[in-house]
């Protein structure tokens, strides 16, 4: 019986992560953590900073844990605001985890990538495996740091580290934490309580997202993944939807045909814009069978009805 262990479980992807996690094995093996405390209680969640090495490991003993996955991290657009911070969290927590791999402490971790490694000069269609990888962020700059750390540590330690480049992740259970392509989650919530939304990116900036039960899908499926399959120590490029902020809106209307858009790019547009618009999966889907369910429509339907009975409100999501 492993015992798993999520660093950041009250984040976007970490919420989601626990309960996926606790279906498929039960709650006692799967223990929570973050720096800051569930909304609920849990009796399975450990307050960690996962910046203290020593409160690291001692979670990992007292717990017995085999497995990590090490969703903490400061996202793209946080990041821009306190890069010195961001850079130090980002890494630090990363290096804490990999040198209790190295000791032998813990069995296997997830470390989640992103698309941020790529930057203004990488292919933005199609953006392949292996390309021109150039950054322009701190988030961005820190990702591509710690992908080279994970196949550092995987070659010369035999630590069994995955990682895979999360998309724009959207979803309906928690709130985003800073990212460029936040938009995405946002613009359902003023859809359904204002009727309209101001996006902070350009209504044709495309960008490749992915809805959350996808995510997760794929977080899970790599780490259960035999490991002689698996050619990338780095991190996999995975694949979802692309779209523009005009085309989601449009999707929207069809569910909801008063909503209006209109558009007030940031600072976040120059970020959106270094990245890639759609991404080639290939090796993936070769070494681990990966493969996205949702399409746009099926992902706006579901976000709506989640969210329709989270504010309450009825909406008639038959087709017009």
């Amino acid at each position: 019986m492993k015992n798993i262990l999520i660093i950041g479980s009250n984040g976007q992807i970490g919420t989601d992560l626990l309960t996926k996690l606790r279906e498929k094995y039960s709650d006692k093996q799967v223990i929570a953590s973050d720096i800051r405390s569930p909304k609920l209680p849990d009796p399975y969640f450990v307050h960690l900073d996962a910046t203290d090495a020593k409160a690291v490991r001692k979670v990992i003993k007292e717990y017995q844990i085999d497995e990590v996955y090490l969703m903490a991290a400061i996202l793209s657009a946080n990041a821009e605001k306190m890069p010195m911070k961001s850079w130090d969290i980002n890494m630090q927590v990363l290096f804490n985890i990999l040198e209790l791999g190295k000791e032998g402490l813990i069995k296997k971790i997830f470390w989640p990538s992103s698309i941020a490694v790529f930057g203004p000069h990488t292919p933005r269609v199609n953006t392949p495996q292996y390309t021109v990888m150039d950054p322009n962020t701190v988030y961005g700059i820190s990702k591509l740091a710690g992908e080279r750390w994970i196949e550092y540590y995987k070659e010369h330690y035999q630590v069994d580290v995955r990682s895979a480049r999360y998309p724009g992740i959207i979803s309906w259970k928690t709130l985003p934490g800073g990212g460029t392509t936040d938009y995405a989650v946002e613009i359902f919530h003023e859809a359904i309580k204002k009727g309209r939304y101001t996006s902070f990116l350009a209504e044709n900036t495309r960008l490749p997202m992915m809805y959350m039960p996808d995510a997760i899908e794929a977080t899970i499926n790599i780490m259960a993944a035999d490991k002689r399959n698996l050619s990338v120590h780095s991190a996999y490029n995975i694949a979802g939807i692309s779209f523009t902020p005009a085309e989601l809106a449009k999707a929207i209307q069809v569910y909801l045909p008063s909503f209006e858009i209109d558009y007030a790019p940031d600072f976040r547009q120059a970020i959106a814009e270094s990245w890639p618009e759609s991404i080639d999966d290939t090796m993936a889907f070769k070494d681990w069978h990966w493969q996205h369910k949702y399409n746009l429509d099926e992902m706006v339907k579901d976000m709506l009805e989640h969210l329709s009975e989270q504010y309450h409100k009825k909406l008639d999501l038959a087709k017009i």
